[in-house]
């Protein structure tokens, strides 16, 4: 466990998964808050909280189940939407002090919210399908991370004859590109020693029907507690883009706490 924990610990990316899973028989809990002060279309304080389950079933599949809570859409704070996100590694070339990891992974959401903005994300606004490719390389304690996405919103109004103007957007790739480095403990002694990782983050999406883009940059640190406890602290902004957005700023805070062997067969 101590060695899964000290490995992985640099790619345990804030706003995206790595190739890596979480520790084989275990589970997760995680609670995720996103917020927004006044950079969206409302001028008003938004937040969102997503509380998540993950099963780490083996070392190649890993599970997510999570659903949405917020006021990003309505004035109201109120349930969104609800997931499941499965992951399997099928690559993995493993040296000492580096490895270089491949996965696949699929995606599936049903949201309440509204119809808004171009922006296609599963994550409370859009209910739809999604799959991707993660490559994750790790040297020492440098992880550098790439994910490539395709998402189809399944929404009702796909199928009408309605037209919308402007046009909808019901299809987009997604991209991004993750680095995180262990700054601290320079040298492990004990596993109760806290982790401090840094990251930084680029996030790009692109929206197939009427061609609109946006790339962010993300900073974030890290801390790990007891190499079972996870606090992440993440702001995002947008670099460019012409895509409608509900905003081009979010902060990111989200807790996370690792039950070892739990799903284990006694």
């Amino acid at each position: 466990m101590f060695i899964t924990v000290r490995i992985n610990a640099q790619e345990l990316y804030v706003f995206t998964e790595p190739a890596s899973n979480m520790p084989a028989h275990s589970i997760s809990t995680k609670l995720t808050g996103h917020f927004v002060t006044n950079d969206n279309i409302y001028g008003r304080f938004t937040q969102r909280w997503m509380p998540e389950l993950m099963l780490g079933i083996n070392k190649n599949w890993m599970v997510h189940l999570y659903s949405t809570f917020g006021n990003m859409h309505t004035s109201n704070f109120k349930f969104e939407s609800y997931g499941i996100y499965a992951k399997y590694r099928f690559f993995s070339k493993d040296e000492i002090h580096k490895h270089f990891r491949m996965a696949v992974f699929a995606d599936a959401s049903h949201t309440n919210a509204p119809f808004h903005y171009d922006e296609i994300t599963l994550m409370g606004d859009k209910s739809g399908i999604a799959a991707g490719l993660i490559a994750t390389q790790l040297w020492n304690k440098l992880a550098v991370s790439v994910t490539i996405t395709h998402t189809q919103v399944l929404d009702k109004s796909r199928n009408d004859k309605v037209i919308y103007v402007p046009e909808r957007n019901y299809s987009g790739m997604n991209y991004s590109l993750s680095a995180g480095y262990l700054l601290f403990p320079k040298e492990y002694t004990d596993y109760k020693q806290t982790n401090l990782n840094i990251y930084t983050e680029f996030l790009a999406g692109q929206t197939l029907d009427r061609q609109t883009y946006y790339i962010d940059a993300a900073p974030a640190v890290q801390l790990i507690f007891n190499s079972n406890s996870k606090l992440n602290i993440g702001y995002r902004f947008q670099l460019g883009g012409d895509m409608e957005r509900m905003s081009k700023t979010q902060w990111l805070v989200s807790f996370e706490r690792t039950f070892l062997n739990t799903l284990k067969k006694r």
